[in-house]
């Protein structure tokens, strides 16, 4: 978006979104009003460029401050085979927490060597599928799952490089379900228990120890959390390999002003030459401040009424953005259609599965909503792809890729055959 665009969007919008003449939202140069009625709703519309220039501003900022490192893009964000492509393009390695998200980073393009497999319950299936793979890293996050892993490398007579989690006792002002620092986590290993483990992997004939990793949690909006979970894994030795993690918090509402990307990364590369010495190698694992912001989610409005509220019910839900249920996140909502209207009352913006709990916004201001407005909700490309589900036999919705005016659908919207297309007659 430039500065002589007339009707300014809020930076929660993807890069480059405006308001057009027609009084429409435009991402990526494509009306949504255009799209609705090409591809129906709902519909998680990326804007391509929004991708491509965070990627470049997370590798600009790292590599400036910190030469001999690598960022690592956290596909749990956004599993979606284009977005593997788009990133790897962009000369992102890969972070995965499952065997179907590198089945995807591989299909996506991604060089084996560069992917490092996470995940706090890793079966035996996986890490065989990880080491067929090439996968470079493997990060181990319990003393079973080292015995595991052990065990598989070495029925294969290999040395697979590992890193050990350490969840280093900071917690960020989060909420608690994606809290994953503080010292009572299900994830990696406290300070206590962690130089048992880094003895246990030293001791290993068939892992190499490469250095050690932590992740302190998600949507945080304060950088001085990450600084002391850095100093706490300096308490732990002396290693080649620093993976920090990721964590940056993004706006989803326009009150919302979170650190940049360079701030960020220039907060955790200072904190790294102070307490961790120099000649190390620092990985950081962005995920939610590389895709949230470069999505949008298009509803259309269904049916309005008003009995002590007023529900404004659109053709999707928790099936499509399952984030507020879960942890009562908030988002901004507008007309799409109607983007220069003013006024209006409060609503509830809900969704049309059989939940009372089915509420995407609550008490959210839209001017005169009907049956048939187009609604947009913005910073959805963070886990709502990757958490979308079949509840109430609804199908999943599309992704749609705009960039410069062109549209092009990169993962179909489900049908009611593929809800049965598991069925064994």
């Amino acid at each position: 978006m430039s500065a002589a665009d007339p009707y300014p969007l809020s930076h929660v919008y993807p890069l480059g979104s405006r308001v057009n003449n027609r009084g429409h939202l435009e991402i990526g140069g494509c009306d949504t009003v255009e799209l609705a009625a090409e591809f129906g709703t709902p519909a998680y519309v990326v804007a391509e460029h929004d991708l491509r220039a965070r990627a470049q501003a997370y590798r600009r900022g790292l590599t400036a401050r910190h030469p001999d490192g690598d960022v690592l893009f956290a596909s749990k964000a956004f599993p979606c085979t284009a977005v593997y492509r788009v990133l790897a393009e962009e000369g992102l390695a890969c972070d995965v927490a499952s065997g179907g998200e590198l089945a995807l980073a591989l299909r996506g393009g991604f060089d084996p060597g560069r992917i490092y497999l996470h995940g706090n319950a890793k079966s035996p299936g996986e890490l065989n599928y990880a080491l067929e793979a090439g996968v470079g890293h493997i990060v181990l996050d319990s003393l079973h799952d080292i015995e595991r892993l052990e065990r598989v490398v070495a029925e294969r007579a290999a040395i697979q490089d590992v890193l050990i989690r350490i969840t280093p006792n900071v917690a960020g002002d989060t909420h608690s379900a994606i809290s994953t620092g503080q010292a009572d986590s299900k994830f990696g290993f406290g300070l206590a228990e962690a130089p048992r483990a880094i003895e246990r992997v030293a001791d290993a004939a068939h892992l190499r120890l490469a250095g050690l990793h932590c992740h302190i949690g998600s949507q945080l909006l304060d950088l001085e959390p990450f600084v002391r979970a850095v100093e706490a894994l300096a308490t732990l030795g002396d290693f080649d390999v620093y993976n920090l993690g990721g964590g940056l918090g993004v706006a989803y509402l326009e009150a919302q002003e979170p650190p940049s990307i360079a701030d960020y990364v220039a907060t955790l590369t200072d904190a790294a030459h102070r307490v961790l010495g120099a000649g190390k190698r620092l990985l950081i694992e962005p995920g939610r401040s590389l895709v949230a912001n470069s999505t949008v989610t298009l509803y259309t409005v269904e049916t309005v009424k008003r009995n002590i509220s007023s529900w404004v019910a659109v053709d999707g839900g928790m099936s499509d953005n399952l984030r507020p249920m879960l942890y009562g996140s908030r988002y901004e909502a507008a007309l799409a259609n109607r983007m220069l209207a003013t006024g209006g009352e409060i609503h509830h913006l809900v969704g049309k599965h059989c939940e009372s709990g089915d509420v995407i916004i609550r008490d959210v201001t839209l001017p005169s909503p009907v049956p048939g407005d187009l609604v947009v909700t913005p910073a959805t490309g963070a886990y709502g792809h990757a958490m979308a589900n079949n509840y109430n036999g609804i199908p999943r919705p599309p992704v749609i890729f705009c960039r410069d005016g062109d549209a092009r659908v990169v993962v179909r919207r489900e049908t009611y055959d593929d809800l049965m297309a598991r069925d064994v007659n």
